[in-house]
């Protein structure tokens, strides 16, 4: 699921790498281990492609550790509908 494609490179054992395409980020705060199909994230995900579930999944077990924090998280979804995602710190209370 990552954003780099290996290739081999005109049959040679050297591998070229081939970034593929962000065709959108989306940012959401989130709160830890919480992630579901509602709104915010569902239409926001669903609007770019992206496996709901698969993402809700992952970041769930990403942020099950910070329980009762809202963590903020920066999609980044490509051409071929894959996503990574960046978890960040969470904002501090004031």
């Amino acid at each position: 699921m990552g954003g780099v494609t290996l290739l081999p490179h005109h049959g040679l054992k050297e591998v070229c790498l081939v970034a593929k395409k962000v065709i959108k980020v989306v940012k959401l705060q989130i709160p830890a281990g919480k992630a579901n199909p509602a709104p915010p994230v569902g239409p926001a995900l669903g609007q770019a492609g992206v496996n709901i579930m698969g993402f809700c999944k992952e970041f769930n077990a990403r942020t099950a550790d910070q329980a009762g924090l809202i963590i903020p998280v920066e999609i980044s979804v490509f051409e071929d509908r894959s996503f990574t995602f960046i978890t960040k710190t969470p904002p501090a209370a004031v």
